[in-house]
C-alpha cells in the first residue's frame, strides 16, 4: 500500500489516503447499518478512488442530488424516521460517502475529515471494548495524516514520517488525556446517551417464556455479566443465576405472577432458613436497559446500587427501580443450601397450582394417573422422582431445533415430538407437577458460565441462558428441580455444547479448540483467559469509572499529606524538565544534516584562507572562491557543491531529492580539498 501510494502523484496519493481514512471510519458501522446502506456507502468511496487514480471527471450535481434523495428515502424506509440515534448515524454515513464525490478544494477536505471524526465517535454507541478503541485510534492516526497532508506545500515528508510525527503528537497528548479523564467531572448515566429500544434483546431474558424463547439465545456468545469470587468457586452444577420467576400459564406462554400488576415490593418477612457456608462475590453487570439484578441461588444479601435502589419480590426476584443504563458493580453473598418459605398456607399455595381449563388434557390425565389417589397416592417426592425417571427412560432429545408444537403444546412435546430445549422440559414438568397437586413454578436465568481459575471468576454469556423448575414440599419449602439434567446431564455439569449432539452444534469444534466447551486443554484457552482479564480491567478502570469512583479516587488524593503531594508535584516537574532538556539537546545536536555539511565545507575553505563572511550567502561565497587559487577540478567541485546546497536549502525539494543531494555533497566535499 505504501509503495503504491508513493508511486502516485502527490495530489492523487493524498486523496487515496483520505478515502482510506473514510473507509476505516465507516467499516465498524457496517456491523450495525442495514446491508443495503453499507453497500451504498462503500460504492461512492470506490467510485471516487477510481476517479482519482484514472484522472476522470467527478459526477455533476445533477447525478449526486438524486442519489442523496434516494439514500434519504432508503434511511426513512429502513427506520421509519429520520430522527433518533440510529437513523442519525445512518444519515451521517450516507452523507460522508456522498461528500467524497463532491470534493473540489481544501475546504471540502476539511469538511470530510471533521465529519469523519464525528462519525468515528458514533462508533462508541455500539462498541467500547479494547479492539474497538484500538481500531479507532488507528483510524485517528490515518485521518490526521490525511489532514496533515493537506497542510503541506510542495515539500512533503514521506507517509511513514507523517505517521511517526502524528504518533509523537498523540504520545504527548496521552498524559493530558489521563489528567482530564481523572479530574474532569463526569455526568451520571451513560456517556454515549440512553440505550436504544433494542437494548432488551441484549439481556436475553424477558418476563415471559414460550417454546423457543431461550433456544434462540443458545449460540449467542454475547457477555451478560461477570462474577469474581472472594470465596472458592462453587461447582459448575451449583451455578444457578436466578433471574425471573414465572407462575402464570395460559396454555402456551409462561409469565410472571401478576405481570400486569405493580411489581411486588420488598418483603422482609420472607421465610428463609440458611445453612452452610456462604459464597461471596462481586458482579459486574453492563448496561442493558433492564431492571434485573442477577445472583446465585439463594441470595442472602446484595449491595445497594448508588442512586438506583432495588426491591425484592416474594419469589426472590431482584429488580431495580430504574433501568440499568451504565455498568454497575455490586457485592453479593449467596447461600447454596437453604429452606425457602417452608410454611406456606393452603391459600398461599393455590396461585402455584393454577392451570388453564381444557388445556393439555392428555398430560393432565397421565399426571393424575401417575400420582394415584387415596392410600395408593405417591408422596410428592416420589411423584417428582417418577416424572424425572420418565424423562430419563423415554426417548427424549435435547435439541436447539425442536419440532413445532400445536395447540396443546405440552401434550405434543411429552407424547409426540419428545424433543426440546430447557424451556420445554421446565415448562412441561411444572404442568405435570401442578396436575398432581404439587405447587410448582418456572425460574429463568443462567446456569453455569465460563470459569477462570486464574482470577477466580465466572463469565456468563447468553449461551448460558437456562430454565429450571421449583416445587414446594411441606417442611422443605421451594426446592430446585432441573428436569433438563435428567435428559442432558452434561448441560449442568459442563455447559451447552457438551450436552448438544455434534450435529446440532456447528461451533463445537471451534469452541473446543478455543477452550469454550468447558475443557481446560483448548489450544487458545490460555490466551482467551488472558484476554478476558484484559477486557475486565479495561471495563473496570476505563469504561466503568463512575462519578462515585472518580470522587473516591480524588478523595484519596486529598487525604494524602501535603508534604507527599508537594514532593510528588516536584518530582513530576523535575521529570518533565529533564525530558524536555533531553529532547532539546538531542535536536540541537542533530541539527539539519544539510547545514552540517555546509559548515564542514566552510571550515575546510577557512583552512585554505578563504573564510566565509557572516553576510555572504552561497552564491556570493562561490563567486569569491572562484577567484581563489585551486585546481580546475577543485573549482568545479566547489561550484557544484554550493549550487546543490543553495538549491536544496532554498528550493522545494522532496525528501528523496534531499537524500540524494546529501550523498552528492558528501562526495563533493572530498573533491573540494
Amino acid at each position: 500500500m505504501k509503495a503504491w501510494l508513493s508511486g502516485l502523484p502527490r495530489e492523487k496519493a493524498d486523496m487515496v489516503l483520505l478515502l482510506l481514512a473514510a473507509a476505516m471510519v465507516l467499516a465498524p458501522h457496517a456491523l450495525h447499518l442495514p446491508p443495503w446502506l453499507s453497500v451504498a456507502t462503500a460504492v461512492p468511496l470506490l467510485w471516487r478512488a477510481v476517479i482519482t487514480v484514472r484522472g476522470r471527471r467527478q459526477p455533476p450535481l445533477a447525478v449526486l442530488a438524486p442519489l442523496a434523495l434516494l439514500g434519504i428515502a432508503g434511511v426513512y424506509a429502513s427506520y421509519g424516521t429520520l430522527l433518533g440515534r440510529d437513523p442519525g448515524v445512518a444519515m451521517l454515513a450516507l452523507l460522508l460517502a456522498l461528500k467524497s464525490l463532491e470534493m473540489h478544494g481544501r475546504r471540502d477536505i476539511f469538511v470530510l475529515v471533521f465529519l469523519s471524526f464525528f462519525l468515528l465517535l458514533a462508533n462508541f454507541f455500539h462498541a467500547q471494548g479494547i479492539l474497538g478503541a484500538a481500531w479507532m485510534l488507528a483510524t485517528v492516526l490515518v485521518l490526521l495524516a490525511a489532514l496533515l497532508s493537506a497542510q503541506y506545500g510542495t515539500l512533503q515528508p514521506r507517509l511513514a514520517q507523517r505517521l511517526g510525527l502524528l504518533g509523537r503528537m498523540l504520545a504527548l497528548a496521552i498524559p493530558l488525556a489521563a489528567v482530564l479523564f481523572l479530574a474532569v467531572p463526569r455526568p451520571d448515566g451513560p456517556l454515549w446517551g440512553a440505550l436504544h429500544e433494542g437494548a432488551q434483546a441484549r439481556t436475553g431474558l424477558s418476563d415471559s417464556m414460550q417454546p423457543g424463547a431461550i433456544a434462540s439465545l443458545a449460540l449467542s456468545n454475547e457477555p451478560v455479566f461477570t462474577a469474581r469470587f472472594s470465596t472458592p468457586l462453587p461447582p459448575q452444577d451449583q451455578l444457578y443465576w436466578r433471574g425471573v420467576v414465572l407462575g402464570d400459564y395460559d396454555g402456551a406462554t409462561w409469565t410472571r405472577m401478576g405481570a400486569g400488576r405493580r411489581t411486588p415490593a420488598s418483603d422482609s418477612r420472607i421465610d428463609i432458613a440458611l445453612e452452610g457456608p456462604p459464597s461471596h462475590y462481586e458482579v459486574t453487570l453492563p448496561a442493558n436497559g433492564q431492571r434485573r439484578i442477577f445472583a446465585l441461588d439463594l441470595p442472602r444479601s446484595i449491595e445497594r446500587l448508588p442512586g438506583n435502589p432495588y426491591v425484592v419480590s416474594s419469589a426472590l426476584e431482584v429488580l431495580t427501580i430504574q433501568p440499568i443504563t451504565s455498568t454497575v458493580h455490586y457485592r453479593v453473598s449467596s447461600q447454596p443450601r437453604y429452606r425457602l418459605q417452608a410454611g406456606l398456607s393452603l391459600a398461599q399455595q393455590q396461585p402455584w397450582l393454577a392451570l388453564p381449563a381444557d388445556s393439555n388434557p392428555r398430560s393432565m390425565a397421565w399426571a393424575r394417573a401417575l400420582r394415584g389417589s387415596g392410600a395408593h397416592a405417591l408422596a410428592p417426592a416420589d411423584a417428582i422422582a417418577a416424572v424425572l425417571e420418565h424423562f430419563r427412560r423415554a426417548p427424549f432429545r435435547y435439541t436447539l431445533e425442536p419440532p413445532l408444537l400445536g395447540k396443546h403444546g405440552v401434550d405434543d412435546f411429552l407424547f409426540t415430538t419428545q424433543a426440546g430445549f430447557c424451556e420445554h422440559y421446565a415448562g412441561s414438568f411444572v404442568v405435570l407437577m401442578r396436575a398432581m397437586g404439587i405447587p410448582a413454578r418456572v425460574v429463568t436465568g443462567y446456569q453455569g458460565g465460563l470459569r477462570n481459575g486464574t482470577n477466580n471468576s465466572v463469565s456468563v454469556r447468553q449461551s448460558d441462558a437456562h430454565a429450571w423448575s421449583e416445587v414446594w414440599l411441606a417442611g422443605r419449602g421451594w426446592v430446585r428441580v432441573d428436569p433438563t439434567s435428567a435428559v442432558a446431564p452434561l448441560r449442568t455439569e459442563r455447559n451447552l455444547d457438551a450436552a448438544l449432539p455434534a450435529a446440532t452444534s456447528p461451533l463445537t469444534a471451534w469452541r473446543a479448540l478455543a477452550g469454550l466447551d468447558g475443557g481446560t486443554t483448548g489450544a487458545l484457552a490460555a490466551w482467551r483467559q488472558q484476554w478476558q482479564q484484559a477486557e475486565h480491567a479495561w471495563s473496570s478502570w476505563v469504561l466503568d469509572t463512575t462519578p462515585q469512583r472518580q470522587r473516591a479516587m480524588l478523595d484519596r488524593l486529598k487525604n494524602l499529606p501535603s508534604t507527599t503531594l508537594a514532593l510528588a508535584c516536584a518530582v513530576l516537574a523535575l521529570l518533565s524538565a529533564v525530558v524536555g532538556a533531553l529532547v532539546w539537546w538531542r535536536q540541537a545536536r542533530q541539527g539539519d544534516p544539510l547545514d552540517a555539511l555546509y559548515l564542514q565545507f566552510c571550515r575546510q575553505q577557512a583552512q585554505r584562507g578563504y573564510s566565509r563572511a557572516p553576510h555572504e550567502g552561497p552564491h556570493g561565497y562561490a563567486a569569491r572562491l572562484a577567484a581563489g587559487k585551486a585546481t580546475p577540478e577543485a573549482h568545479a567541485a566547489i561550484a557544484q557543491f554550493l549550487a546543490i546546497y543553495a538549491t536544496m536549502k532554498y528550493g522545494n525539494a522532496n525528501p528523496d531529492e534531499q537524500s540524494r543531494a546529501r550523498r552528492s555533497l558528501r562526495h563533493l566535499l572530498t573533491q573540494c580539498r
